[in-house]
């Protein structure tokens, strides 16, 4: 079965029920996360949620990463345990009637350093930039340039090491793509990500990503993008 890019109506629900589940298990992560915790255990802890709330399986296998390791954009979980001060950077997704998911969030598990509070601070203004740059007729080059321009005027451009987005359906990573060298254009239908992301060696990192389909307003998922500092 090949997935439409142009999702139909039917296919656009089955995502937004599978975001739903992400949403839900990303709840009970924020209650969960916990000092001392490995990433490894809160990887296993998400992939039990998401089965428990009506997921088939995962979109891809759960990122986990505390602190500095939070440098690799597609960091494997480890025994790294969570201390105070710490951010923690979670990316998931859920398969729903084989229909994927993404969906990424930085927080805190007590108050960060001041580097890594501006770093957030920027990777939220790229994120806001691209959500809004998300319509019909616009070019996904465009709108990678809009995330990746507002992090290179913070002076954090070269520590944005991937792209933007892509889309999603049944595969995770699907057209379009939102690159610096993509030629496609948004049609209204589509389904993309949007999920900039800053990665410095030896201190950390922080990405935001939401979906988004071409033709509406507001994002997938309910959850802030306001940096979440848990005590």
């Amino acid at each position: 079965m090949q997935s439409n890019i142009i999702k139909t109506q039917e296919e656009i629900e089955i995502i937004k029920r599978s975001a739903k589940i992400v949403d839900e298990c990303f709840d009970r992560v924020l209650k969960e996360t916990h000092l001392g915790m490995t990433e490894i255990e809160l990887s296993d802890f998400i992939t039990k949620t998401m089965v428990e709330l009506g997921a088939q399986g995962l979109s891809f296998d759960t990122i986990a990463a505390f602190g500095e390791n939070g440098c690799e954009p597609h960091h494997i979980p480890t025994e790294r345990a969570l201390i105070e001060g710490d951010m923690v950077t979670i990316d998931m997704g859920a398969i729903l009637d084989n229909y994927c998911s993404d969906f990424t969030r930085t927080f805190a598990l007590g108050n960060p350093s001041a580097k890594m509070l501006e770093i957030y601070e920027t990777v939220k203004g790229s994120h806001a930039a691209g959500l809004k740059a998300v319509k019909a007729g616009i070019r996904c080059f465009d709108i990678d340039k809009e995330c990746r321009d507002y992090i290179a005027e913070k002076g954090y451009g070269e520590a944005f090491i991937h792209g933007t987005g892509h889309g999603v359906g049944l595969l995770i990573h699907e057209a379009p793509t939102l690159n610096t060298k993509s030629e496609e254009v948004l049609e209204n239908g589509m389904v993309v990500t949007i999920e900039p992301g800053i990665y410095i060696k030896d201190l950390g990192g922080v990405r935001i990503e939401d979906m988004m389909i071409v033709g509406e307003s507001e994002p997938l998922s309910r959850h802030t993008r306001e940096l979440i500092i848990l005590k």
